[in-house]
């Protein structure tokens, strides 16, 4: 008797407030942004997902927000919602996942303006020689002769991938008074900061008209070594190659070919091929290569967004409503 008045109590509660009793598990957040998941669903259990319990802890969520896995996924019985941390879910989208009829969202475009920031910091580090130049503050050397920056106003950019991060890296783009191109499958509307927008089968047409090839697209099976030998053979003499999504996007042999012959002027790479890079690649040694450990993600503002997105996508779910940046789960993004 006493259980069934409990569990009474609990659905007149949920019908007032409009929250459903479900339990999300949570996994590598702060203290401080728990509570502001459990003032947001105050009808949900939320629960901080401990390392050596995580098993058991999940075995009657209703969903998890953080970290998924094939032996997660398989212990939680009743999953219907996983939240993941990054843009990219190639990780996530595991066979057993990727067939069932959880939903799996993930914080796409809320770091767009950091690794956009990060993009065309590289591309800046390359066109203005401060490659050459940083080191010779380590030797104290004022040397002017070696440098010939060049500028990007009258530059053509072609971005592969605009989405969150490619429309931000566009924008930017084009207050360098830059001409871009966009490649990426879906129909995206043409705006003020694109001259056009292409589909991927007319990448290569694009290619030799870029100055710079910004590589943001997210890894599915289409992506996967969309920029290889012939592509950057495509590329016009003393153009420069960003990669800021993910490392397998691009053939690495080929890029390091592109350089070594001088198709290719420079390169920015935060993601590699593999990835880390390990000690006595190639690319390490050269001089017009930056590298940088997989860091465009970070900034002082992207947790705050990120939380943004995961207080009302806990809302949200806990109220049974549509959820934010739903994940296509066959195309993988």
């Amino acid at each position: 008797m006493k259980r069934l008045i409990i569990v009474a109590l609990a659905i007149a509660i949920a019908s007032v407030t409009g929250f459903a009793q479900v339990k999300i598990v949570v996994t590598d957040l702060e203290p401080a942004e728990i509570r502001q998941l459990r003032e947001a669903a105050p009808g949900a259990t939320i629960v901080a997902g401990e390392t050596g319990i995580l098993t058991e802890q999940v075995a009657d969520a209703d969903a998890i927000v953080g970290t998924i896995s094939p032996q997660l996924f398989r212990a939680a019985k009743k999953l219907r919602w996983v939240q993941v941390y990054s843009a990219g879910v190639e990780h996530e989208i595991f066979p057993e996942l990727a067939g069932s009829g959880v939903v799996l969202t993930n914080c796409k475009i809320l770091q767009g303006p950091n690794i956009a920031d990060h993009a065309m910091g590289l591309l800046l580090a390359l066109t203005r020689d401060l490659y050459l130049a940083i080191p010779d503050r380590v030797k104290e050397e004022w040397d002017r002769r070696e440098y010939s920056p060049i500028e990007l106003r009258g530059k053509t950019a072609v971005i592969i991938g605009v989405g969150g991060i490619g429309m931000q890296i566009a924008q930017r783009a084009h207050a360098f008074d830059m001409t871009v191109i966009g490649v990426d499958p879906k129909d995206i509307p043409l705006n003020y900061f694109f001259s056009r927008l292409v589909p991927p089968d007319r990448l290569e047409a694009a290619l030799p008209e870029a100055d710079v090839v910004f590589m943001a697209a997210p890894l599915t099976p289409q992506s996967q070594g969309m920029m290889g030998p012939k592509q950057f053979g495509l590329m016009k003499k003393g153009s420069y190659f960003v990669a800021v999504s993910r490392g397998r996007t691009y053939d690495s042999d080929a890029l390091l070919e592109a350089l070594k012959t001088g198709r290719l002027a420079g390169a920015g790479l935060d993601v590699t091929n593999p990835e880390p890079l390990p000690k006595g690649h190639p690319l390490w040694k050269l001089e017009n290569v930056i590298i940088t450990p997989h860091i465009a993600g970070q900034s002082d503002g992207v947790q705050a967004r990120r939380m943004a997105l995961i207080v009302a996508n806990v809302s949200r779910f806990a109220r049974g409503e549509p959820l934010l940046n739903v994940v296509d789960k066959k195309k993988g993004y």
